[in-house]
């Protein structure tokens, strides 16, 4: 019955589309293959604009490494790329990556929708290549050369590395520790594809809204992994549900790795759910998690416990298990998050932007109301003309009125303003009854594709400013931004 179990879950996970075919796979490949030879083509063009001798050109070698759901092997058919670009010594972030090999991307037939998110904490340029998305932070070892296949945690590599470059690498050395510390890869990966799917499906995925990212939950996966090495990919499963419904928050769970024990004296532990990345120098994965959302998690473990404890009985169906979240029968009320922009670019834009500040809305809502659940779907009101996304977020359900919702609209929309590059869109918080949620909310079903967590650096060319290289001179690298207003003011600032 067991094996029956687990082959049933298998097969859930290719109706639920979660496995992507081998075309899908197939092109994934070619991308990252594309996108390693731009990169080598780009290092051994910086390397001559530094005038270099021809033997150390032809030496210069910078990589693309994968993480994040691909690099642990657990994408799906839509699932976007996290690729870092890893550069030697000589190669900056400010010209080298976000102008040369920004405009070299941009010249591309395969790239569209190209952006450069500076000031993230994990600075990236985001871009479409071949109908796939495409996260790409960079790191500058301090090498000469960055072997193709270079071991990030490996120390020699690692010395002396900046920390925007520390930041960048995070996800790719993480991933690279999991994946050597669980005991069966394949089991690991089935259970992660399966525990992101109920995430995801239960309104508890993301961590930009408080809940649980990629990262958080393959740690925990995995630490069920090396807890049950032998367990079925069904027992897994149980075993996930039945240990973290009744973990002791907020005690951390720490990967064994053989090498240190596993009570560390790490950083401070400021986070309800602290989770430890696998990796030296020991951090905590970083958390959004409050009071609200530390409530849905704990509950949605329970369920998935109750769920899964009469796993063995004739009538089992793992459809019960992964059921959405029924927003409407478990609120009466909602806040309404209505955003809108002149046209469908800036609205990319602004709502990214927008998404990157939630938590400081999440904790004024709990202020005011106790409670407060971030539904991450996203919809569009189809009753307006104005590119525009929603999002219903459901209220404490003990509390029976709300007074304060201008007072918390003005606030968070001097926080919005604080800080973005562009011309800042609509922003407008009400409160619904359950009876009046568009079809669309009450269905869960929101606009498929969901904006990214980021905000448009005006493109470069609209500045038509020069920028030519400091180790070449008269040697055009490509435009950078100036403090005027631009040519195109709809474009952003």
């Amino acid at each position: 019955m067991d094996e029956e179990r687990s082959i049933s879950l298998v097969q859930f996970m290719v109706n639920e589309g979660l496995v992507p075919s081998p075309d899908e796979e197939e092109k994934r490949k070619n991308v990252i293959l594309k996108l390693k030879e731009i990169v080598l083509t780009w290092i051994k063009k910086v390397a001559w604009q530094r005038r270099f001798p021809k033997e150390q050109i032809a030496a210069a070698c910078a990589t693309i490494l994968t993480y994040g759901s691909y690099g642990l092997g657990v994408h799906g058919s839509e699932s976007d790329i996290d690729a870092l670009c890893v550069g030697p010594l000589f190669a900056t972030m400010a010209e080298d990556f976000f102008i040369v090999l920004h405009n070299m991307l941009k010249s591309r037939p395969e790239v569209s929708e190209i952006h450069c998110v500076k000031d993230a904490k994990v600075p990236l340029i985001w871009f479409e290549f071949d109908g796939i998305s495409i996260d790409l932070p960079y790191a500058q070892l301090k090498v000469s050369s960055v072997p193709e296949n270079v071991d990030v945690l490996n120390p020699y590599f690692l010395r002396d590395v900046n920390v925007t470059s520390w930041k960048s690498l995070s996800g790719v050395r993480a991933n690279k520790r999991i994946l050597q510390l669980v005991p069966n890869l394949e089991n690991f990966q089935s259970m992660l594809r399966c525990v992101k799917l109920w995430a995801k499906r239960r309104g508890v995925y993301g961590n930009l809204l408080g809940f649980l990212g990629g990262v958080h939950l393959a740690i925990l996966a995995a630490s069920v992994c090396q807890k049950h090495p032998n367990a079925s990919l069904n027992s897994l499963i149980v075993n996930f549900f039945q240990m973290f419904a009744f973990w002791p928050w907020p005690t951390p769970v720490i990967l064994q790795d053989g090498i240190l024990p596993t009570t560390r004296d790490a950083i401070e532990i400021r986070s309800l759910m602290p989770i430890q990345l696998p990796c030296s120098p020991y951090e905590y994965c970083h958390s959004n998690v409050t009071r609200s959302t530390f409530r849905r998690i704990r509950a949605e473990f329970l369920r998935g416990h109750d769920r899964t404890r009469d796993l063995l009985k004739p009538d089992f169906d793992w459809g019960s298990v992964f059921e959405h979240f029924p927003y409407p029968k478990e609120y009466t009320r909602f806040v309404k998050i209505y955003l809108s922009a002149s046209d469908q670019d800036d609205l990319g834009d602004w709502v990214g932007w927008v998404k990157s500040r939630f938590c400081s809305l999440l904790t004024k809502l709990e202020e005011v109301q106790g409670f407060c659940d971030p539904n991450p779907v996203e919809h569009v009101d189809m009753d307006v003309t104005e590119p525009n996304v929603v999002f219903y977020w459901g209220l404490n359900p003990s509390k029976s009125s709300f007074t304060d919702i201008l007072h918390v609209e003005e606030d968070f929309m001097k926080n919005l303003k604080n800080g973005y590059q562009g011309s800042a869109g609509g922003m407008g918080l009400s409160i619904l009854q359950a009876s009046q949620l568009p079809k669309s909310a009450l269905l869960d079903t929101g606009i498929g594709k969901r904006t990214k967590a980021c905000w448009k650096i005006l493109d470069y060319n609209l500045r038509r400013t020069p920028m030519y290289s400091q180790h070449l001179p008269h040697y055009f690298v490509g435009y950078v931004a100036t403090d005027r207003e631009p040519e195109h003011p709809r474009d952003g600032g």
